[in-house]
């Protein structure tokens, strides 16, 4: 019990402290969260995803092998959902936000710091590959879910690629490649502001989080919003836990993938919602419930996976 609160109080609380910031930021003080995003997204996270790729000593198979986990695991939570989506009798759009939201994990704002403030940089490293290809996948993944004919799902699939080609992140990792085939070290004058601007990347991350979350109402659909966070929060750790085993997956990269693999609803499920015209208010809810109750789910985890 002693390691459980040890856990809650140095992983999981930091980032809801600085996510309640932003809450009350986007509450009281009117702060512009689309602009904090482009921030983040434009030249915070590039500049991180490039820091972790030119520092590591990752190689390319061991790279790979996470690129396939995410694929794996997001596939396997589709089946998952596909089949809880069944049970309850959902069909069209309600089947569609359904699977967004049991597929979709928040790898980004949320899961990286706390892999961060759990298993430190190395595992840190393992999480961001994991969290570029989750990202793609994403975009890629919601162009066939929301696709209900095949004319709208090449619409769809076409502006997904499109989103996935506007990614600043991947640059940073085609840069960051680039450097290590060069294999020449970069000089102070480049490496200092990479530097500066990666360690802003991931407490702004969480602040984006909270003033997300503030636009968040009352869930639509209780029961339907509690079966979803129950297959994000609980049946993913399993998903990734086995899948990890079969694999053959261990130590840093094994924490990262279940760890990432078991966050709350994706904030970003939100945003493609409204975008592919899905109940936006029942998957801001699930995005919002699976927050909140997500620490009774990641504090026991860390401590199995420490």
């Amino acid at each position: 019990m002693n390691l459980v609160l040890s856990i809650f109080a140095s992983d999981i609380l930091p980032v809801f402290a600085i996510a309640g910031a932003g809450f009350l930021l986007a509450r009281y003080a009117k702060a512009d969260v689309k602009t904090l995003v482009r921030v983040v997204f434009y030249a915070l996270l590039p500049c991180l995803v490039f820091r972790m790729v030119v520092t590591s000593t990752r190689t390319g198979p061991e790279i790979t092998r996470m690129i396939w986990l995410a694929a794996l695991v997001m596939g396997a939570m589709g089946v998952v959902g596909y089949a809880a989506g069944k049970m309850v009798s959902l069909t069209g759009a309600e089947m569609r936000s359904f699977l967004m939201v049991v597929m979709f994990s928040n790898g980004g704002n949320y899961g990286l710091p706390v892999v961060r403030f759990a298993f430190g940089p190395e595992t840190l490293t393992y999480a961001t590959v994991f969290f570029l290809a989750g990202s793609v996948l994403t975009y890629l993944g919601a162009a066939f879910i929301a696709g209900g004919s095949h004319v709208r799902l090449g619409g769809a699939l076409s502006g997904a690629l499109d989103k996935v080609w506007r990614m600043p992140s991947l640059y940073g990792v085609a840069m960051a490649m680039i450097v290590l085939a060069i294999g020449r070290p970069l000089p102070e004058t480049v490496m200092r502001p990479v530097t500066l601007l990666s360690d802003s990347a991931l407490p702004l991350m969480i602040l984006v989080l909270g003033m997300q979350l503030e636009r968040a109402g009352r869930p639509p659909r209780p029961k339907l919003v509690a079966l979803a966070v129950g297959i994000s929060l609980v049946i993913a750790p399993m998903v990734a836990l086995g899948l990890t085993a079969l694999i053959g997956i261990t130590g840093p990269a094994r924490q990262a993938a279940v760890t990432l693999s078991s966050m709350p609803v994706a904030v970003v499920t939100t945003i493609l919602a409204l975008e592919f015209e899905l109940p936006a208010e029942f998957v801001t809810s699930a995005v919002f419930v699976s927050t909140l109750a997500s620490p009774l789910t990641l504090t026991p985890l860390i401590a199995y996976l420490q």
